[in-house]
């Protein structure tokens, strides 16, 4: 089998499940805990969040441990929007995961909120002149993606990040697809705030994390004992706060080699697709996307009998969001890219890990050459 779905989740890497052992056996204790079971924990809990911050490029307590991606956007956009609102005004975009866009959506049917969701370009890309002219004095909260979960296209974020600053506007990335791939220095990308998500990098599912600068208010969304210096009420998970935190510092060391890598990988995969099957439409940017995405729509086939194909020749990818998983709607994503709707629902995405072969890749885009060609005949 060759597995080309990790955007929706990447295998546990051997190294952090050593890094977690400990945390599980012998250091198990509650951190809150005053004895030496629960401050050998404590002190584990600690070593992770100095090793996060180490790669965001932040304090270490300016990073909130989370149960992954989705408890972090959430977290990021409902504490920051009713810790301290100036407004009740929300700008993000039409691509965003549905993480963001349900947390939004909630904070306008129960707290009075307005939102503007900026439009993008037809490869996906954030219109910046449309988000400058969205914020406004009364706008509490800007979020926009790193990179997109379905087409893998990046987007300006430092770019928008100074668009925010000009505007006094906190601003929040979901950067759950670019981490391990893309600098996540917070500084640098002009953020507030940044979700991560621990099974998207080779930790365990159910660990995730949210940086938020230290001088943003933020109101918790679990309330209890107070852990977390008091923005996420909880018995913390030491193991998977280790467990994402050694993947993300993993993956940050790896990650020019393997960007250049696998970019020459996503490439060759591309061209050979679009090259032997005309009229194929590749969707999001064709160079500024994440190294290990490939995405398509196959126009007079259907999306779900090319996976099977694929499957059916030891291929397994998606057909988009792994969270829309057995939907029969077309993605939001592509519709917002302009993509007709039927067309849109004949998408396929390909993401892959960093231990990908090359020989994997190229019978992969065989693969997939020959289960469209398969599929067009019989629909003739």
């Amino acid at each position: 089998m060759i597995y080309l779905d990790a955007a929706a989740t990447a295998p546990v890497r051997r190294e952090v499940l050593e890094a977690m052992w400990p945390a599980l056996t012998q250091d198990f204790g509650n951190p809150s805990s005053h004895h030496t079971v629960g401050e050998a924990a404590l002190r584990a809990l600690d070593y992770a969040r100095g090793k996060a911050a180490e790669v965001l490029g932040c304090r270490p307590g300016e990073i909130i441990f989370t149960s992954g991606g989705t408890e972090s956007n959430n977290l990021a956009i409902k504490g920051i929007a009713l810790a301290a609102p100036r407004g009740r005004h929300i700008v993000t975009s039409a691509v965003e995961h549905p993480s963001v866009l349900e947390a939004v959506d909630y904070l306008v049917r129960f707290h009075g909120f307005e939102a503007s969701q900026v439009p993008v370009d037809a490869e996906g890309a954030v219109r910046l002149d449309a988000l400058g002219a969205a914020l406004r004095e009364d706008t509490t909260l800007c979020t926009v993606m790193y990179a997109n979960n379905e087409v893998g296209t990046i987007q300006p974020v430092a770019r928008i990040g100074e668009l925010c600053r000009a505007a006094d506007v906190p601003f929040h990335t979901d950067a759950v697809q670019a981490a391990g791939w893309l600098d996540l220095d917070v500084s640098a990308l002009g953020v507030d705030a940044l979700s991560v998500s621990g099974h998207k990098l080779g930790a365990p599912k159910g660990c995730g994390l949210l940086c938020v600068a230290g001088r943003v208010p933020l109101e918790p969304v679990l309330h209890g004992g107070g852990q977390e210096r008091g923005r996420r009420s909880g018995t913390e998970n030491v193991a998977g706060a280790v467990a994402v935190a050694t993947a993300l510092s993993l993956a940050a060391g790896d990650r020019v080699a393997d960007v250049e890598r696998l970019s020459g990988y996503r490439d060759y995969l591309i061209d050979t697709v679009l090259r032997e099957l005309p009229g194929t439409v590749l969707t999001g940017h064709r160079t500024e996307r994440l190294p290990a995405s490939a995405s398509f729509c196959f126009p007079g086939t259907s999306g779900e009998a090319v996976l099977l194909e694929l499957e059916r020749r030891g291929v397994v990818c998606s057909s988009g969001s792994a969270c829309a998983a057995g939907s029969d709607e077309a993605s939001p994503v592509l519709l917002a890219m302009g993509i007709d709707r039927a067309v849109a629902q004949t998408a396929v995405r390909l993401t892959f890990t960093a231990n990908v072969k090359e020989s994997e890749i190229a019978l992969a885009a065989r693969s997939v050459v020959a289960a469209v060609k398969e599929i067009q005949s019989l629909r003739r």
